[in-house]
């Protein structure tokens, strides 16, 4: 077959990777004349390591990349610890986007593959693409819509969450936090502050760590209005062990404002046309599964294809990969008001009810399955 991905992001290069194997014909379209990634660190989580492996990308993102054993936040007034979860036999993998997509486009770059950059898709009709200058590409038996959150291509409508964060990327100061957790501090469910460990970045020897600070969907203008001094000042307050990382945030333009939305496609396909990533469904990243579910959809489609003729290859996908998705995004859409939102009794109920409970068996091996991405099948 001739197969079009639309977009040379995580899900996209996955999918060109695994699909190539089977002997089609594929182009990657990009709108940017260079590939590159959008964004800060993130978290790969078991599930996500192995769609990796597939790919032949694993050693590379692990040579970058820093185990994550924990996550454990704590009760910025009071001290209480009010999230612990402990991963299993294998840990997730703090990285920095940069060194996940150079991993997987060094891949992407090895394997028969017809790069089309500096294309601007507008829309799609019958397996052609169609490009903001008004040209049309040839007609493909498959489009798969890799473009992420942006997609002009998926007729997904999500909510806006009124909560995102502003993300940065400093150096890691060893002896201040442990170097295989997640931390963060909450005041409520209306501050939340953490900092990642995410390796290094590609090209360089210095130890990288991701910080963030929850913020409205429409409190950007405000922080920056207020200042850097200002917002200092209050996260040294809640968390003072922060202020080496926090040191080194000397400009506004440092952190990057990221906004969230929480969405699934009914039907993540048509004729000629499948959606995957982003694209396909969006939520919170409380529970650290974005780029995870954008392999594991490339996974999925790959085994499918593989398998399968195209009308039942589609429809297959889709089937593999809609209780997966839709557990986890219900479970996003339950637990993230908790830690992100005004609500003044969520949180209580989070601290004094929900984390004691979480203490006591089978639970901690069930939060454990969760973040991991093993909770339920993924559809491989």
């Amino acid at each position: 077959m001739k197969i079009a991905i639309a977009g040379a992001g995580i899900g996209g290069l996955a999918a060109a990777i695994l699909i190539s194997r089977l002997g089609h014909e594929i182009s990657v379209f990009e709108q940017f004349h260079e590939p590159a990634p959008v964004g800060s660190g993130l978290m790969i989580q078991p599930v996500g390591l192995e769609v990796l492996k597939r790919a032949d990308a694993a050693e590379a993102v692990m040579a970058h990349g820093t185990p994550i054993a924990r996550i454990l936040g704590h009760s910025a007034t009071s001290g209480r610890r009010v999230l612990d979860v402990t991963y299993g036999a294998v840990s997730g993998l703090g990285i920095h986007r940069a060194a996940l997509f150079s991993a997987l486009h060094e891949r992407a770059r090895r394997v028969n593959l017809t790069w089309r950059t500096g294309h601007r898709i507008s829309g799609h009709d019958e397996g052609r693409l169609q490009f903001e200058d008004g040209t049309v590409s040839e007609r493909f038996d498959l489009v798969i819509d890799a473009s992420g959150a942006n997609s002009v291509l998926s007729p997904l409508k999500p909510r806006t969450r009124a909560f995102g964060a502003i993300w940065g990327t400093v150096d890691w100061v060893p002896g201040v936090l442990p170097d295989d957790h997640l931390s963060q501090r909450y005041r409520r469910a209306d501050r939340m502050i953490g900092v990642l460990p995410i390796g290094r970045m590609p090209g360089g020897d210095r130890r990288k760590a991701a910080f963030f600070w929850s913020l409205r969907a429409d409190g950007h203008g405000e922080w920056l209005r207020r200042g850097l001094g200002h917002w200092k000042d209050e996260a040294l307050s809640l968390w003072p062990e922060a202020g080496p990382f926090l040191d080194q945030i000397t400009d506004p333009d440092q952190m990057t404002m990221a906004c969230y939305s929480h969405g699934s496609l009914k039907k993540v396909w048509r004729e000629r046309i499948v959606h995957i990533g982003d694209a396909a469904h969006r939520a919170s990243p409380q529970l650290g599964q974005g780029a995870n579910m954008a392999l594991l959809d490339a996974a999925a489609l790959a085994n499918a294809l593989e398998t399968l003729p195209l009308d039942q290859a589609l429809a297959a996908y889709g089937r593999a990969r809609r209780w997966h998705v839709g557990i986890y995004q219900a479970i996003s859409g339950m637990f993230t008001p908790a830690y992100q939102s005004d609500s003044r009794w969520l949180p209580a109920l989070r601290d004094n009810v929900l984390f004691p409970v979480s203490r006591i068996p089978p639970a901690p091996a069930l939060l454990s399955r969760l973040i991991s991405g093993t909770l339920v099948p993924s559809g491989l």
